[in-house]
């Protein structure tokens, strides 16, 4: 046995004395490579046998092996400077992970603490533990009663709606009045209950907007009432504006509709959604406010909704909200689809600073802008009190308006005639759409009680005239004088007094 194990030492020294071999020499190896004192060495035996020009080689060489040392060095260095890093990266993930365990365990812990005094509370009520998720809902709707799984509910909000709005029936309010009738109702109740005062020109071009499209821009410097004309608007509609402050964050719907949080399984509502669920219900007129809209890019969280808009059959308004479908889902969803209702405009105010974004063409011609630069003037209303709107009557109205009011056969062919000049000089045209809302806003223009040519020069000024700032103003400023004189010529000198103003303050931004 003694001999074994003299041979298994012998033998296993070997390998351990290469392996050993390995470190030793590779410091050694390093040793070497640093040792200066053999460098000098060196040098020293051979420094009589050089010349001149060999020393100069000399110093080369002895440059160019500090540098590969300095390499050297920096390599090593980064080496373990990474290796540090790498080791410093996996101690934090396996605390992160370690944290994470450690709230998991939290989170299992509080849930059973949830259970055990949920299941305190319902024998106390003479209920059974695994009956503790089903409420009785006849507090929430004086119908009869309705059990209601609420942990397989995601849409909580909108549930809510289905409950209040169960035996609703849509009213008939009876309505009578014009639309110049509803300008100047609308204008005295603003001033009488809200102390806000605009003009009768203004409210015209405001509701004949919601006749056109529907959304609305109201735009101009800040503080003029932009938000407070869709505010009283609110007011007067009984139905409050639903406000929706636009972020410099918002990149796509969610921020308008919500979305669906896979953690908890519940899909996170907005004020918005909730608004258009609940005007699904009714025939009553609601509006949802997009304050400061370019403070984002527009048609980053609201294009879906202009495409949508543009549909022609209200059939096609409808909204994605979700891809599949749960049994518990409000009433009104179908197939985790949303109808846009019909009976909801949207308005929107723009300040137009250096800390918001260019509104694009494409928001501009589905929209109808309104220009507010100018405070009210004060007056003396009437006292007015607030509307019952039946939206289907509005609508009427609006209709019955552009059958009545449809362009003479005169303005068509001066618009016609206006058209071939801007294209044959500016390089700009117009297409059927903005046709179709000059028409709609015109004709409602009118029956609000304001003039043809009024409207029509409002909207070309707005709607047309806004292309010019595409264009070099530097190379357009005599045609934009020559333009003037055409509008003078073809409407006359005392109409089309927006359209002269525009391109002169535009001309004035060379």
């Amino acid at each position: 046995m003694d001999t074994f194990v003299r041979f298994l030492y012998e033998f296993m020294s070997v390998f351990f004395e290469g392996f050993l071999g390995i470190f030793k020499g590779i410091i050694l190896g390093v040793i070497q490579m640093f040792n200066v004192r053999e460098y000098g060495y060196v040098i020293s035996m051979y420094r009589e046998d050089f010349k001149m020009g060999e020393w100069i080689l000399v110093v080369i060489a002895i440059i160019v092996l500090a540098v590969i040392l300095t390499l050297i060095i920096l390599l090593g260095w980064f080496i373990v400077r990474k290796y540090i890093r790498f080791r410093k990266t996996l101690v934090e993930q396996e605390s992160m992970l370690e944290e994470i365990g450690n709230l998991n365990k939290e989170v299992a812990k509080l849930s059973n603490e949830k259970d055990k005094i949920l299941a305190m509370k319902v024998s106390q009520l003479g209920l059974k533990p695994d009956e503790a998720n089903i409420v009785d809902e006849e507090d929430v709707s004086e119908g009869e009663k309705k059990d209601v799984d609420l942990s397989n509910i995601r849409f909580s909000k909108l549930h809510e709606i289905d409950v209040e709005y169960a035996n609703y029936k849509p009213v008939n309010y009876g309505n009578t009045f014009t639309l110049q009738e509803l300008v100047e109702h609308f204008r005295n109740f603003a001033a009488s209950k809200l102390r806000l005062y605009y003009t009768s020109d203004m409210i015209r071009l405001f509701i004949s907007g919601l006749s056109c499209t529907r959304l609305v821009i109201l735009q101009g410097i800040s503080g003029t009432g932009k938000t407070s004309l869709a505010y009283a608007w609110g007011k007067f509609i009984k139905n409050d504006a639903i406000i929706a402050s636009v972020q410099p964050s918002w990149r796509d719907r969610t921020e308008l509709f919500g979305y669906f949080n896979e953690f908890t399984k519940k899909f996170n509502e907005t004020d918005v959604l909730k608004g258009l669920y609940k005007a699904n219900y009714t025939d009553d007129v609601y509006v949802t406010v997009l304050d400061e809209m370019n403070i984002a890019r527009v048609e980053y969280y609201f294009a879906e909704m202009l495409s949508i808009l543009e549909m022609p059959s209200r059939d096609e308004w409808i909204i994605e909200l979700v891809p599949s479908t749960w049994d518990s889902d409000p009433k009104l969803l179908k197939n985790g689809k949303l109808q846009i209702p019909g009976n909801m405009w949207y308005i929107g105010t723009i300040n137009n600073d250096d800390s918001t974004f260019a509104v694009t063409d494409k928001v501009y011609d589905r929209a109808m802008p309104i220009d507010i630069n100018d405070k009210g003037q004060v007056f003396e209303p009437i006292d007015m009190d607030s509307l019952d709107i039946n939206s289907s009557y509005l609508e009427g109205l609006f209709k019955a308006a552009k059958e009545k009011n449809k362009l003479s056969a005169e303005m068509e062919k001066k618009i016609e005639d206006m058209d071939n000049y801007v294209i044959k000089h500016f390089r700009i045209a117009f297409g059927n759409r903005i046709v179709k809302q000059m028409r709609d806003f015109v004709a409602t223009f009118i029956e609000c009680g304001g003039t043809e040519v009024d409207a029509v020069d409002y909207f070309i000024a707005r709607k047309i005239f806004r292309k010019f700032e595409q264009l070099n103003i530097a190379y357009i400023r005599d045609e934009i004088d020559d333009f003037v004189k055409w509008l003078d010529q073809a409407f006359g000198k005392e109409h089309f007094n927006e359209c002269k103003e525009y391109l002169l303050r535009l001309k004035k931004m060379v």
